[in-house]
């Protein structure tokens, strides 16, 4: 019985690293098999998301982009790249699925 008790979090464990595994696999997959897409965009706004652990803290870094059609998209971008992006900025956006991929000024 007490086996059973102990076991269930290790299964659940394995379970939740199971799911989120699958669902990293398939976004990767997925952007591979989407169109690469080069369109006109302006840069609305700029975000970052901090997530602090134990032995330090990692940021991401997020773009929202609007398409003259009045779409908006939201991509992470390298931060190497986040820099360049200013906010009202208009140029070509390119990028794949979820994928960000470039942004040229125009």
């Amino acid at each position: 019985m007490y086996d059973v008790v102990l076991a269930i979090p290790f299964v659940l464990a394995f379970l939740v690293v199971g799911l989120v595994l699958f669902k990293l696999i398939s976004q990767w997959n997925k952007d591979n098999h989407s169109p690469r897409l080069t369109v006109s965009a302006t840069v609305v706004a700029k975000r970052t998301h901090v997530r602090h652990h134990d032995d330090g803290a990692v940021t991401k870094y997020y773009a929202t982009f609007q398409f003259e059609s009045g779409d908006r998209l939201e991509l992470a971008i390298p931060r190497n790249q986040i820099g360049y992006l200013v906010e009202g900025d208009r140029g070509e956006l390119t990028f794949q699925g979820t994928r960000f991929l470039g942004f040229e000024r125009t």
